[in-house]
């Protein structure tokens, strides 16, 4: 990627900053990145937990993995470098949205440890919030509606995670799911007890 715009653009200072956002909105901004495996439930549970969220007039927007590809991330393929340039384009989305007052919440495979450590050097302490969703591929294979691992295991899906391609957990991520045994409720409420801990939100 070039960076000859970076030489020829001036940032340009706001008026209204996102702590002006936060105040009017009442809560924090946060970015929850959902990571796991195709089939371990990242856009399930990201898409109930805001309509728990939505419903409590907090301010969200979920980023979905296949939605993105089919604009923003048109272009790129399943190479390692298209998915890292994936994952910086997405990075970047998040914290713009982010920064409007909007608790993000992103749902992608985003399966290499250096990626997901990028988006999460794009912001401060605390504004990054891994959610691992842990699902065994055996179960994850068990979910498959639309037939990917059955065509990565023909051949017909080259560099498939979990597949033909690696899956790097995260070692310590801030919310751990196991999303092959606890229900779609269980871990909504998870993650909801972490942002009040966090006071992130101060719904019930």
């Amino acid at each position: 990627m070039s960076n000859v715009a970076n030489k020829n653009t001036v940032w340009h200072e706001p008026s209204i900053y996102r702590k002006d956002r936060e105040k009017m909105n009442g809560h924090k901004s946060v970015i929850i990145w959902f990571t796991g495996l195709s089939g371990a439930g990242k856009s399930t549970v990201a898409h109930a937990l805001e309509d728990i969220l939505h419903k409590n007039k907090i301010r969200t927007f979920v980023l979905d993995g296949d939605n993105v590809r089919q604009g923003l991330c048109k272009d790129l393929g399943f190479s390692e470098d298209d998915r890292e340039e994936n994952i910086r384009r997405i990075g970047e989305v998040s914290r713009l949205m982010m920064e409007a007052g909007v608790i993000v919440l992103s749902a992608f495979i985003s399966p290499f440890i250096k990626d997901r450590k990028i988006v999460r050097e794009l912001v401060t302490k605390g504004e990054f919030i891994e959610v691992f969703c842990d699902a065994p591929i055996d179960v994850c294979e068990t979910r498959d509606v639309k037939g990917l691992y059955k065509k990565a295991r023909a051949g017909e899906i080259q560099e498939f995670t979990g597949i033909s391609s690696p899956y790097e957990a995260p070692a310590k991520p801030e919310i751990l799911l196991d999303t092959a045994n606890q229900t779609i409720e269980k871990s909504v409420e998870r993650i909801l007890a972490y942002l009040r801990k966090q006071q992130i939100i101060n719904v019930e």
